[in-house]
């Protein structure tokens, strides 16, 4: 029988909040220190629910195949659908494959394609998101749903913002992207004027894995980039 729920006191939430902080702290030195020692990397981001067989999903497994055959590691979100697929084609490919794992009430779970020695472990998803974005230099966006899209809108706002370098954001699955593209455009450019004309250079649609590699190869041969850390 499930326990009523107690609603805590205002002392009982700022004495929660405290402890919180050397929580917080461990991820993030943690996640630091592993982190650093990894190389070049690109964030693959997607959907949990998309399943194996799916045509997004073996499209992912060839991408992140390219990735790590060009010589960048592949950084997922460490759990089921999109990010297992990411975490299979860098295994397959034989390269460097990372998992930034949350610990949620459902669809999340280890995949069983991370290193070994590269597999961590999140309770904030703020500090996994600072992860994400601090060591990639590139970002490649499968079809997802509200956890793809608060993670393609960060990596967008901190590159129009100079927050972190301006690296690819490549949306793969022009059916699936293209109306919020339109949207974007029409709306917040056009109609608004809430973004500018060069913020949807940051974009690319595409829809094969050669092109995925195609603009990350180009971007960073003609880039001096300076990694996020």
């Amino acid at each position: 029988m499930r326990k009523e729920q107690r609603h805590k006191s205002w002392n009982e939430i700022k004495t929660n909040d405290s402890w919180a902080i050397f929580k917080i702290m461990g991820e993030f030195v943690t996640g630091f220190e592993k982190m650093s020692k990894i190389g070049p990397c690109i964030s693959i981001f997607g959907s949990a629910r998309t399943k194996p067989g799916d045509d997004y999903y073996e499209l992912t497994v060839k991408v992140a195949e390219k990735i790590v055959e060009s010589g960048y590691g592949v950084i997922t979100g460490g759990g089921p659908g999109i990010m297992e697929a990411g975490n299979k084609g860098a295994h397959l490919g034989g390269g460097t494959s990372v998992g930034l794992n949350i610990d949620l009430p459902f669809e999340q779970h280890d995949n069983p394609y991370i290193d070994s020695d590269k597999s961590l472990d999140f309770d904030y998803f703020f500090v996994r998101k600072v992860m994400f974005v601090k060591y990639s230099q590139g970002f490649v966006v499968m079809p997802g749903g509200f956890g793809t899209l608060d993670e393609l809108f960060e990596a967008m706002t901190l590159i129009q913002t100079n927050k972190i370098e301006k690296f690819p954001i490549i949306l793969v699955g022009k059916s699936f992207w293209q109306g919020l593209i339109d949207w974007i455009k029409s709306t917040l450019l056009e109609k608004n004027g809430n973004i500018s004309p060069k913020d949807m250079d940051l974009i690319h649609i595409v829809d094969t894995e050669d092109e995925v590699i195609s603009i990350l190869d180009n971007f960073h041969q003609k880039s001096r980039f300076t990694p996020n850390f």
